[in-house]
Order: structure tokens, then C-alpha cells, then sequence
């Protein structure tokens, strides 16, 4: 089972629809997650410039108080008495200094300000924590962010700041998390089946076309619906069904003519052979030209079987077989309707007639007596056409359907035929998008088979 599933899975990325659908799917779920990077670090970027902008707010604030009044902003301060704003501690150091809070703070101070702005560690600048400060829900709440501010002010005068404030965490990256990577994967990869089906689809049809052109000379055309790529491809198709059905016709119309031409000589060297005095080598004679006249006629016969323009219909098969047994059984033939199996097919009904009467006639001719029924197995419909002669030897069953190929006296295609009998009845079947096999049944005889799609 395991076995069977990867063969399916690796028949199926063998196909074009396969290589489109993982194509498809690999490349929208990498630019999905590509998609979500981005966004992720434009997130970022909106976080950063957030805290950014309260940072220059503050000092800004804090800064328009010191030049109003220096001393008093300068006391409270210190008593931290301004919340979020105190003195920046001595001797600290700004090791990583923020470029875009300095050009943030240099565009509000001035170019003269020489601003100096950068994160520091929470604990070089906070007050201790009085229990005062403890409210609730606060008591393990994460100290605030610090910020060291330095500029030169208005007069000259060099001031530093540490500003605090609440710390904001940064929401958790979500690119990796497995629920979104599988809704992004799932996603891609039912877009990437439809698409695949999509574009596959005309192609199908087009297999398909192909298949039942080489089954037939007469199917149906492509209807030339798509994009205009794909409407060129089937109109080409269509085309060239059409030629090859005028080349075969006018094929068939030259043998006909050949035919006919030839009916005038043969009729008068029949008149003439019924002439000759010597009674065996007249019957020699007579029978030659009756074989000649059979060569020909059954030689137009398969070329006309190539070329059946006959229109398809849906037919009850049960009726046909029963009818055909009773009009045999009206001439005097040994046939005889074993059951029928309940199935309508989609065929040429004449050339499905033809091809089961030629079997029948074989049957009867080498095998004595005919019998035909049908049965229906898998979504085929099979027609069987049994006698009760010698059979055929097994190295020879495959053979049988080839142009001229004769079988033992008393086989189908035998010794006393022209060898293209099977072949016509393999022609006709393939009209109708069918095929006809043989087997030797038990007990004895051979069964022709023709198998149809329901």
C-alpha cells in the first residue's frame, strides 16, 4: 500500500500539473514567508520610531521648562518630583549611541544643540523603589526603559537628562509560528492545485483528442476555448484532423474507383473462363477470379472502415444483440442470444453492427454456430461473440488481426480467406473508440471480444 501511494505521488510531480502545483506552492509559500518577514521588520521599525518619539516628547518638555525657569525645574528634578525625568547620573556613558534620536533631536534643538541620546542599563539611573511605589498589579512589573539626554542649551550651558518610561514590550515574532506556516502552505498549495488543473486542463483535452484520433478518423472536434495560446494549439489540432480525414477519403474514393474500373475486366474474364472446355481447369479458373472478386471487395471494404463519417448515438445493446440473433436465426444461422447484461453505449450503431456480424459470420463459417451476449465489468461494456470450432494456436491469437495474416484451414482467417477479415472487424472497432481481442475458450472454440467504454 505505502509502495502503490509513492508510486501515485511520484507519477503525479511527473506530470505537468505536478511540476506546477509544487512549483506553485513552494513559490508562494516562500513569498508569503518572505511577505510576512518584511512586514515583521516594518513592525519593527514602527516600534522603534514609537518609543523614539516619546523619548523626544520628554525632552523636549523637559527642555522648554528649563529655559523658562532652570533652577526650579533643575530642584524638582532632583527630588524626582517630575516623574519620568531626573538628573542624568555622573560618569555614565552613552555606549551606543541612537543616530536616529540625535537627528531626531537635533531637527527640534538645533543644529548648535550637539545632542548626545542613547539607551543605558535600567539601573544606572533609576531612584530606589519605595514600597509607595508598589501599586497594584506593579509589584513585579519590569522597571522602566532609561534614557541619557545630553545638548547644549540656548545660553551655552550643557544639560543631561535620564528619562524613564513604562517599558513596552515588543510583540513575539509570528513568521515562524508552525499554525502560520501551515495555513500559509495549506493556502498555497489549494491556490496551486486549481491553477494546475487550470492550465493542465486544456492539455487533457488535447491528450484525450489525440488518443481517440488515433482510435478513429472521424471524432469529434476540439471545441477552441482558453487562452489565445491554447485556442492556436487546438484550431492547429482540429486542422490537421481534418486534412488527414480528406487525405484517407480521397484514398478511399480512389479504391472505390479502382474498384468499380475493375468490375468490367473481371466480369468479362468470368464470362470467358465459363468457356474454357476442360471442366477442372475451369473450376480452377472460376474460382481464382471468385477469390480475386473477394480480395477486392473486402480490400475497399477496409479502407472504408477507416473512414466512417457516421454520426454517434446511444444505443441499447441488449436490443441490438437480441435483434441481430433473430434476423440470423430468420436466414437459417445457428445463432444464438445467450443474455444480454443491461448497458447503453455512446457508438457508431452501424459500424458496431457491422463489426459484431462480421464476427458472427466468422464464427459461423469456422466454428460451426455462433453465440453472442454481453456483460459489463469495471465501466467497460463487453460484447462476446463465442463459436465451437478448433480454436487458434496461442503463438498465433496476436497475429490474427494483421492484414493477410491466414490462420489453419478450418481457423478464422484461414486458408480459404483473404486474410484482412479481423483486420476490418479491428477497424470498424476503432471507429467507435473500441477494441476487439481474441482468446480460446474452455472446452473448446474462440471468443472475439469487443470492449466499449459505458
Amino acid at each position: 500500500m505505502i509502495q502503490r501511494s509513492v508510486q501515485r505521488i511520484r507519477a503525479f510531480f511527473g506530470t505537468m500539473a505536478g511540476q506546477i502545483f509544487l512549483i506553485l506552492t513552494v513559490g508562494m509559500s516562500v513569498a508569503a514567508i518572505i511577505a510576512l518577514l518584511v512586514a515583521e521588520q516594518a513592525r519593527h521599525h514602527d516600534f522603534e520610531r514609537v518609543r523614539r518619539q516619546r523619548v523626544v516628547a520628554s525632552a523636549v518638555d523637559i527642555a522648554a521648562r528649563l529655559r523658562r525657569d532652570p533652577a526650579q525645574v533643575e530642584t524638582m528634578m532632583a527630588a524626582h518630583n517630575i516623574y519620568g525625568a531626573y538628573p542624568a547620573p555622573e560618569g555614565v556613558a552613552i555606549s551606543e549611541p541612537d543616530a536616529d534620536l540625535e537627528a531626531a533631536l537635533k531637527e527640534r534643538f538645533g543644529r548648535q544643540s550637539q545632542p548626545e541620546a542613547g539607551q543605558v542599563p535600567v539601573g544606572l539611573c533609576f531612584p530606589p523603589r519605595e514600597k509607595k511605589d508598589r501599586a497594584a498589579g506593579l509589584i513585579d512589573a519590569p522597571r522602566p526603559d532609561c534614557w541619557i539626554v545630553r545638548y547644549t542649551d540656548a545660553s551655552h550651558r550643557r544639560r543631561a537628562m535620564a528619562l524613564t518610561f513604562p517599558r513596552i514590550a515588543k510583540p513575539p515574532s509570528t513568521v515562524f509560528n508552525p499554525l502560520y506556516l501551515l495555513v500559509i502552505i495549506a493556502a498555497s498549495a489549494g491556490l496551486a492545485i486549481l491553477v494546475a488543473r487550470f492550465v493542465s486542463k486544456p492539455l487533457r483535452r488535447l491528450e484525450r483528442a489525440a488518443e481517440a484520433f488515433s482510435l478513429s478518423l472521424d471524432p469529434e472536434e476540439i471545441p477552441a476555448t482558453g487562452p489565445e495560446e491554447v485556442r492556436a494549439a487546438l484550431s492547429t489540432f482540429n486542422l490537421m484532423q481534418r486534412r488527414a480525414r480528406a487525405g484517407f477519403a480521397e484514398r478511399t474514393q480512389l479504391l472505390a474507383a479502382i474498384s468499380h474500373d475493375l468490375q468490367t475486366p473481371l466480369t468479362r474474364m468470368r464470362l470467358r473462363l465459363e468457356l474454357v472446355d476442360n471442366i477442372e481447369l475451369r473450376d480452377r479458373l472460376l474460382a481464382d477470379h471468385q477469390a480475386m472478386q473477394t480480395l477486392v471487395r473486402e480490400g475497399l471494404d477496409l479502407a472504408s472502415s477507416t473512414e466512417s463519417r457516421e454520426d454517434w448515438s446511444v444505443i441499447d445493446v441488449d436490443s441490438l444483440l437480441a435483434s441481430m440473433a433473430e434476423d440470423a436465426q430468420d436466414l437459417g444461422q445457428p445463432v444464438r442470444f445467450s443474455g444480454g447484461c443491461g448497458g447503453s453505449v455512446r457508438v457508431k450503431p452501424n459500424a458496431l453492427t457491422r463489426c459484431i456480424a462480421n464476427l458472427v459470420d466468422n464464427a459461423i463459417k469456422y466454428g460451426g454456430s455462433a453465440e453472442i451476449g454481453c456483460e459489463r465489468a469495471g465501466g467497460r461494456l463487453l460484447v462476446h461473440i463465442r463459436d465451437h470450432g478448433h480454436g487458434i494456436a496461442a503463438d498465433q491469437i496476436d497475429q490474427m488481426f494483421e492484414p493477410f495474416t491466414r490462420g489453419a484451414s478450418g481457423q478464422p482467417g484461414g486458408r480459404h480467406g483473404t486474410g484482412i477479415g479481423l483486420t476490418i472487424v479491428r477497424s470498424l472497432a476503432m471507429s467507435f473508440e473500441a477494441s476487439v481481442r481474441l482468446r480460446n475458450a474452455e472446452g473448446g472454440g474462440v471468443i472475439a471480444t469487443i470492449d466499449m467504454k459505458e
